[in-house]
């Protein structure tokens, strides 16, 4: 029985990435935080670690319950770890992004200046 696991194949065995090599890109680009520290992919993890993985722009906080290192189904997947991810915001929370219509062109310098001014960037005056 081994005590760790790299963290790309734990994450990938218990179905949190489709493929391991999803799983190590994620590590590689710094989405993969082991205890509160950015990881590499070969990272071991152990029983009890709080693995927060940033997944569509939010942190998906799961805790390994179980190592394993190949893939399992989905009822054993749930049992390998406890999710402690919290709710989503609700949808009128989340701040809408504007767009522009297709074929606008880029904005003007005004249209960027009260697109900024919206966002809460404003340049200071000079």
């Amino acid at each position: 029985m081994t005590t760790t696991v790299r963290v790309d194949s734990w994450l990938w065995a218990v179905r949190v990435y489709k493929t391991r090599s999803m799983a190590t890109t994620a590590a590689r680009a710094g989405h993969v935080r082991v205890a509160g520290d950015r990881v590499k992919a070969s990272h071991p993890v152990k029983i009890g670690d709080e693995v927060r993985v940033r997944q569509n722009g939010f942190d998906r906080i799961v805790v390994v319950n179980r190592l394993v290192t190949k893939r399992v189904g989905a009822s054993v997947a749930a049992e390998c770890l406890i999710d402690r991810t919290p709710p989503p915001p609700p949808r009128e929370e989340i701040a809408l992004q504007p767009t522009r219509d297709r074929g606008a062109g880029r904005p003007t310098k005004r249209e960027r200046r009260d697109l900024e001014k919206l966002r809460g960037r404003e340049q200071p005056e000079q």
